[in-house]
């Protein structure tokens, strides 16, 4: 069940049998219908979540009602809110699947243990932190320094498999512009 994980896990660290079946045993697993949350703003974060299957949205609701998706993830991706998981505060943030979605996750009550029981799990999530650290000041550059139709170009470039399988509302949102730019966007590319 948990092979697209410890094959993930692979690419950055090379964890013995005995390694592997450690960490397997300090997962779980848990099945989300469409629309359903892994956490809602307010709740503790206990969780930190490896898709199977499927697609999850981290977003927060602005003052005036719209809600701003801050990441997507899709198969072979983690998502949590880290603030809320490591600091154990309620978080700000809701984390919802968009489609049928299978996760693998952690709990933040035993990841430290994890962590002493197979050191080469604290690597890897060392490495995936800094990917992630990386892709979000480069998210952060483009919002400030492309054209919202450069952003999209861009966007679409790195990632079509996600133009494909997320609600184009929901895309607009990532990029900072309403579904109506986006339309006029893609007309134009057409």
């Amino acid at each position: 069940m948990f092979k697209n994980l410890t094959d993930h896990i692979a690419r950055f660290v090379s964890l013995s049998e005995d390694e592997q079946e450690i960490f397997v045993s300090y997962l779980k697993y848990k099945h989300l219908k469409k629309n359903g949350f892994l956490l809602e703003e307010g709740q503790v974060c206990h969780g930190n979540y490896f898709i199977l299957k499927g697609c999850l949205r981290l977003y927060f609701v602005k003052d005036n009602g719209n809600k701003q998706i801050i990441q997507f993830a899709i198969e072979n991706w983690w998502m949590t809110d880290y603030t809320s998981f490591e600091q154990k505060i309620p978080s700000g943030f809701f984390i919802q699947a968009i489609e049928e979605t299978e996760v693998a996750y952690i709990e933040s009550s035993s990841q430290y243990d994890l962590f002493d029981g197979v050191p080469k799990i604290e690597r890897y999530f060392r490495l995936i932190l800094q990917k992630y650290h990386s892709a979000s000041l480069m998210r952060l550059q483009y919002i400030y320094d492309l054209t919202p139709e450069d952003r999209y170009r861009h966007f679409y470039g790195l990632f079509p498999q996600f133009v494909q399988r997320i609600p184009q509302y929901m895309l607009a949102s990532y990029l900072g512009f309403t579904p109506e730019f986006l339309s006029k966007i893609r007309a134009k590319m057409i």
